[in-house]
């Protein structure tokens, strides 16, 4: 897939990644409820992050890259 995520982009979704490990660590839902709910969103997000390429913007036809030959 292409890469579709620039640099701000992937920043913030690290950020959100962060946020969704702590939130499924300490959030007061029960465990059976909060890891999978929380921690895949965390796998989902932090997959865009180092691979560069978000699928929700592939079939949106969005790119925030700023890299020539890019959408």
């Amino acid at each position: 897939m292409q890469k579709n995520l620039g640099r701000g982009d992937r920043g913030a979704r690290a950020v959100g990644v962060a946020g969704l490990l702590a939130g499924s660590v300490f959030s007061p839902l029960p465990l059976g409820l909060r890891v999978p709910a929380l921690g895949l969103l965390a796998a989902y997000l932090l997959y865009t992050v180092l691979s560069g390429s978000c699928l929700g913007y592939a079939l949106l036809g969005k790119s925030t890259c700023s890299a020539p030959g890019r959408r």
